[in-house]
């Protein structure tokens, strides 16, 4: 696997999200097994992880903290906080005490002493940045922290804190079928030396080409509520499948891949995190750091995408209080 610089911190080009294992996707994965997915992705490469306080609350961070304290010094691990008691439908908290409390429960859930990477999961805008920033650096000095993130973060928030503290890696939704970031924050994180880590590289599933118009999520999911993943979009949106698959067929690769690789091609601070409960889907996401996309193959993606128009909000109404800002 090669690796990728995120600010100065150096991760494997393709990172693990950890959050499907026990959160937003139906039931939480059986822990023997998710500890077993994880370590089965360091056996192949990869060193970046991703889990938060919010995913569970608290349970993704200890099958995090069991599954990789063997190989801990060899791997680089990242949380979140700034969720109300750790619940996402709660809203935001960033009040310094609240970040310094969910620092020392992560290192306790993680059990290490240090979180690689310490992103402020939404932007709380009761809080000024600049305190938030500043709590970070404290715990950076203090040991606890050695990084600084932002997630979902707007272009304000993320100068005003990068001029506290040094922004490490901005994490946002970001693939073929999300594309907004290319606008204001892309420019932004490379004119600042900030890294760039797409979350839901693959849409949520989507863009694998395995989720039909007719597809059914459970109680636990969230896309049973996302507008994006109502049956009419998901009609409108398959002509974006379509293409990708299309191209896929003619380089004998999936569709996964072409996503990925895409996203991978596009500068290379950026380091997407797919998450998989399946081990064999986390070796074809794998797959896509080996996949070369041409000067020719990424101009007729962005050819073909000029005639797409996605269909379908983003989040479902109860979760815009979380939305960038």
């Amino acid at each position: 696997m090669q690796t990728r610089k995120l600010g100065q911190l150096e991760v494997s080009a393709l990172g693990l999200g950890c959050m499907g294992l026990s959160f937003a996707f139906g039931p939480p994965t059986d822990r023997p097994e998710a500890i077993k997915l994880i370590r089965a992705a360091y056996e192949r490469g990869i060193t970046f992880f991703d889990t938060a306080e919010a995913y569970g609350p608290g349970l993704n961070e200890e099958v995090v903290g069991e599954a990789l304290e063997p190989v801990r010094d060899q791997v680089v691990i990242a949380t979140k906080f700034g969720i109300k008691d750790g619940i996402p439908m709660k809203g935001v908290d960033s009040r310094p005490e609240r970040i310094r409390q969910v620092a020392d429960e992560a290192l306790k859930r993680l059990r290490t002493d240090r979180i690689d990477l310490f992103y402020q999961h939404r932007v709380d805008p009761n809080v000024p940045m600049e305190d938030v920033a500043g709590t970070v650096q404290a715990l950076i000095q203090a040991g606890k922290v050695r990084h600084f993130g932002l997630s979902e973060a707007g272009v304000d928030a993320i100068r005003k804190a990068h001029a506290v503290q040094a922004v490490t890696a901005l994490q946002s939704e970001y693939s073929l079928w999300w594309r907004e970031p290319e606008a204001e924050i892309l420019p932004l994180v490379e004119e600042l030396g900030i890294g760039f880590v797409p979350f839901s590289p693959l849409g949520k599933g989507f863009l694998t080409g395995t989720i039909g118009a007719d597809a059914t999520f459970g109680e636990q999911d969230y896309r049973r509520i996302a507008p994006r993943f109502m049956p009419e979009a998901l009609k409108a949106n398959q002509a974006l499948v379509d293409l990708i698959g299309k191209l896929a067929a003619a380089k004998g690769v999936t569709p996964a891949q072409i996503a990925l690789a895409w996203l991978l091609a596009q500068k290379p601070w950026i380091v997407p995190i797919p998450g998989t409960t399946k081990l064999h889907r986390l070796e074809e996401n794998l797959g896509a750091a080996d996949v070369t996309l041409t000067a020719d193959d990424l101009s007729r993606i962005q050819q073909a995408l000029a005639t797409v128009e996605v269909q379908g909000a983003r989040h479902a109404a109860a979760m815009q209080n979380l939305i960038n800002r």
